[in-house]
């Protein structure tokens, strides 16, 4: 899945928030829960929860199914894909600087004190 600048912009300023990475969290480990689950779980009162739920469907980050009275959330992981896709370059460039510090500290002389 290929997203615009402006899906990539609202899916990292979604994960900027540390109450919506739990969720997404929970969501990944518990699989579908309802509001009052996750709200329950945060010490959130529902209406605020609401707020970080709508930015993660803007988002694309969780899909919402109404079951009954209760609305449902699932995790949506492929926009993830994209943020791993992103951060992929980064992560070379640190294995291949770390590389580098591992050779230049083998090369060094033990010291014999």
């Amino acid at each position: 899945m290929v997203t615009t600048g402006a899906d990539s912009d609202r899916v990292f300023a979604a994960l900027a928030n540390g109450t919506r990475r739990e969720v997404l969290r929970l969501l990944r480990e518990r699989g579908p829960q309802p509001v009052q689950a996750l709200a329950d779980h945060s010490d959130m009162r529902r209406p605020s929860l609401s707020e970080h739920l709508k930015v993660l469907r803007e988002a694309g980050l969780v899909s919402e199914e109404r079951a009954g009275r209760q609305r449902m959330y699932q995790l949506e992981a492929a926009p993830l894909a994209d943020v791993q896709d992103w951060l992929h370059p980064y992560e070379r460039y640190w294995r291949g600087r770390l590389t580098d510090l591992g050779r230049l500290l083998g090369g060094m002389p033990d010291d014999e004190a």
